[in-house]
């Protein structure tokens, strides 16, 4: 994703957390806020510690980027969301991680 598909700052970051609604499966929790005038949605990765080491963490952040990546045109515009990892996650190949970000996001109406 581009700089300016992502929500990097920390201030963003608690916007969204406190200010949007929130939806949630087995692997992953989503937190989505509006944005009027935005063209595009921008989104937020966390995955925490308790997900694995560095090493880990960064593989199932990779993977989420590719699963995003890939659903790029199904979301809609003009919205900010964070996507944060559970523990399940560390066990899933990059299809299964696609499958169940598509199932979040709809959920959340992200998609």
């Amino acid at each position: 994703m581009r700089k300016s598909f992502r929500v990097k700052k920390e201030k963003e970051f608690q916007n969204v957390f406190h200010t949007g609604s929130s939806k949630a499966n087995r692997q992953f929790v989503v937190y989505v806020l509006p944005k009027e005038g935005q063209s595009h949605f921008r989104v937020g990765i966390s995955v925490g510690k308790k997900i694995g080491n560095a090493v880990m963490r960064n593989a199932v952040k990779r993977k989420i980027r590719q699963g995003l990546l890939e659903l790029k045109p199904e979301i809609k515009p003009g919205i900010d969301f964070i996507v944060i990892a559970r523990q399940p996650t560390t066990h899933l190949t990059t299809e299964e991680i696609k499958k169940n970000l598509l199932h979040v996001l709809k959920l959340a109406q992200v998609i």
